[in-house]
C-alpha cells in the first residue's frame, strides 16, 4: 500500500486511528484506490470513469486502459481536496 496525507478516524469501538487520505495498492485482482468514494460521493465522475467497481471507500480497476485517465485524475484531485487537511 502507498498512502498520501493523513486523516484521523474513529473505529466502531471508539478508538482513534490515523489512515492516509488517499492511497493505492496494486493487488492481484485489481488496482485498489482508497479514499475516492465515501457516502456516495463523486457519482458523477464514477459514471464517466470507465470499467471499475467500488467498495465502501475504494475504487477497483482491473486495467488502467479501461478507464479515462482525465476522469481518474479529476476524481483523485476532488477527493484530495474534499478529504480535509
Amino acid at each position: 500500500m502507498i498512502g498520501f496525507g493523513a486523516q484521523p478516524y474513529t473505529t466502531a469501538d471508539g478508538k482513534e486511528r490515523e489512515w492516509f487520505r488517499i492511497g493505492l495498492a496494486p493487488r492481484k485482482a485489481a488496482l485498489t484506490l482508497y479514499g475516492l468514494t465515501f457516502h456516495g460521493s463523486n457519482e458523477d465522475l464514477l459514471d464517466r470513469l470507465g470499467k471499475h467497481t467500488t467498495g465502501k471507500g475504494c475504487v477497483y480497476i482491473k486495467r488502467l486502459e479501461d478507464v479515462d485517465a482525465d476522469v481518474l485524475r479529476e476524481l483523485v484531485e476532488r477527493s484530495w481536496a474534499g478529504s480535509g487537511e
